[in-house]
């Protein structure tokens, strides 16, 4: 690995004390950097520049999605000049990475973003209000530590947030249209521990087998993303994230069961000899635990989950229709949006919107 890490953490860093404690006994000293939220165009900046100064030549990121996001992120833009902006989607130059990112290890700390798997990192630009990813094959860790001990202090709405990420993020690589057999088998397998474990570990967050599910499905998630994709919940949901202060995961369970709803009727209208229809037809089964199970019960599922968990409606964050244009128009520069199983049109993306309210 190497001989002096930049630890990247949560808005508090002594969790991590026993983590940097494991890294001098190991011979590697460590810089501490906190990020306070969903990282920055200016805080991925502010830390690489700190982890020049400290001369670390790896990363740790501990903690949520955002934690090691950025620790992905400076891992991946020591090695090469320029700025970030050099290298983002949309509101950058889309320039590739040309050297390896520097050793980067992810230890999650939550059960829900995948991001220890994943190739890229999601960075906010208040500047655009929208969010963009720093994309690239030398995003993935070079190792990752999946330890459910780690999330059992999480609390129930962090748990609730980060779940139905998890949730969101097994269904749509499972119903886009680059699904494929690898991918399959992960959507499968993470979506049944959702099912049995989310409730558990929203009501008891010190129950291990339920968390080890979250985990697992947190991860099985990052894996069928990053191999096919994801669709219209994450295509809005990136846009929002970026105009307002929402929490990403509460924002896809707002608006998972109406995306079904929108994707299941344009099906049948456009498409109606789709396989993809008897995929939502299998969610249903899954979700509603038995073989009768239609696309129907897996939407009347998560919004029954979601009213259990206290998902909040859209408006709750300041959203308004008249937000709904500026949203969409931007979403359309998603790569989520590609990747969705039918291409909705703007009328059926804004009752989408209109029903998460």
């Amino acid at each position: 690995m190497g001989s002096r890490a930049l630890v990247v953490t949560g808005k508090d860093d002594r969790r991590a004390q026993p983590l940097r404690q494991l890294l001098r006994d190991s011979s590697v000293a460590s810089g501490s950097f906190p990020v306070p939220g969903e990282p920055t165009v200016a805080l991925i900046e502010e830390a690489v520049a700190f982890a020049r100064r400290e001369q670390c030549d790896m990363t740790v990121g501990f903690g949520g999605g955002s934690a090691m996001d950025t620790a992905k992120a400076v891992a991946a833009l020591l090695p090469n000049a320029g700025s970030v902006l050099d290298y983002v989607e949309v509101i950058g130059r889309g320039l590739p990475l040309q050297k390896a990112s520097v050793p980067c290890l992810a230890i999650p700390t939550t059960g829900g973003t995948g991001a220890e798997v994943t190739r890229n990192a999601v960075i906010a630009s208040p500047a655009h209000r929208v969010k963009v990813s720093l994309r690239s094959p030398f995003l993935i860790p070079t190792a990752a530590i999946v330890d459910p001990d780690l999330t059992l202090t999480v609390p129930p709405a962090a748990t609730a947030y980060t779940g139905m990420d998890a949730l969101t993020q097994v269904i749509e690589p499972f119903t886009s249209n680059r699904a494929n057999p690898l991918t399959d088998g992960f959507c499968r397998e993470g979506l049944a521990r959702v099912v049995r474990s989310l409730q558990i570990a929203f009501h008891d967050g010190a129950d291990r087998a339920a968390r080890e599910d979250l985990c697992i499905a947190s991860l099985f998630g990052g894996l069928a993303l990053t191999n096919a994709g994801l669709g219209a919940v994450h295509g809005l949901a990136g846009p929002i994230g970026g105009m307002f202060k929402a929490p990403h995961g509460a924002v896809c369970a707002a608006l998972l069961p109406h995306i079904i709803r929108a994707n299941i009727a344009a099906l049948r209208a456009r498409e109606p000899k789709s396989e993809t229809l008897a995929r939502y037809d299998e969610i249903g089964q899954v979700l509603a635990g038995c073989a009768e199970g239609r696309a129907a019960n897996a939407i009347a599922w998560i919004e029954s989950i979601n009213s259990e968990l206290e998902i909040p409606r859209l408006r709750s964050y300041g959203i308004e229709p008249g937000d709904f244009p500026v949203i969409i128009a931007k979403a359309g520069h998603s790569s989520s949006m590609k990747a969705n199983p039918v291409q909705l049109t703007t009328e059926e993306l804004n009752g989408a919107l209109e029903m998460a309210m």
